[in-house]
C-alpha cells in the first residue's frame, strides 16, 4: 500500500517569490509525500525572476510557475489541501476563503525578498538567504512521521516550525 500524498497549499499575498520558492520546495523535497500549490491573495501576476532563479538550482522546472488568486483553489472542483501555510505576514492576518475538507494551517513568516532594494547582487543574496530559510523549514517538515500522527500534532509540529529563527 503506498503513502498518502499530501496536499500543501502556500500563501502570500502578491504569489512572486516566497510562496512560489517554497511551491518548488515542497515538491523537489517532498516528491511522493506532497503535492505542493502556491496561491495570493492579491496576486501581482508575474513571478519574480530572482526567485524563479532559486528555484532552477534545484532542478525543478520553472516553465509551469505562474502568479496566481488563492480563489483558483476554493473552486468545487480544486484539489483538497491538506495544509495551508501563509508564509507572509500580510496573507496571515487576511479573511480567507473556506477551504473544503478542514486542512491544518499554520503561519512561517519570512522577509519579503522581493522588498529588497539594490543592485542584482544584493537582490540575489536576499532571495537566495530566503529560499535557504524556507528549504530548512520545508525540509524538517518533510521528515515528520506522518503515518504515526494525528492532525493535532501535526498542527503542533507546524507550528513549532514556524516559530522557529529562520
Amino acid at each position: 500500500m503506498s503513502e498518502k500524498i499530501y496536499n500543501v497549499l502556500i500563501l502570500c499575498t502578491g504569489n512572486s517569490a516566497r510562496s512560489i520558492m517554497a511551491e518548488a520546495l515542497f515538491n523537489t523535497i517532498g516528491k511522493g509525500k506532497f503535492k505542493a500549490y502556491s496561491a495570493g491573495s492579491f496576486p501581482n501576476g508575474k513571478v519574480n525572476p530572482f526567485a524563479i532563479e532559486q528555484v532552477k538550482s534545484t532542478g525543478y522546472p520553472t516553465e509551469n510557475l505562474r502568479s496566481k488568486s488563492w480563489d483558483e483553489f476554493a473552486q468545487l472542483n480544486a484539489p483538497q489541501m491538506d495544509f495551508i501555510i501563509t508564509v507572509c505576514d500580510n496573507a496571515a492576518g487576511e479573511v480567507c476563503p473556506i477551504w473544503p475538507g478542514q486542512p491544518v494551517t499554520a503561519h512561517w513568516g519570512f522577509e519579503d525578498p522581493a522588498a529588497v532594494e539594490g543592485t542584482d547582487k544584493q537582490k540575489r543574496d536576499s532571495f537566495k538567504q530566503i529560499f535557504n530559510q524556507i528549504y530548512n523549514r520545508v525540509r524538517v517538515f518533510s521528515a515528520l512521521p506522518f503515518a504515526s500522527l494525528d492532525m493535532l500534532a501535526i498542527k503542533n509540529e507546524m507550528d513549532k516550525i514556524g516559530l522557529t529563527k529562520p
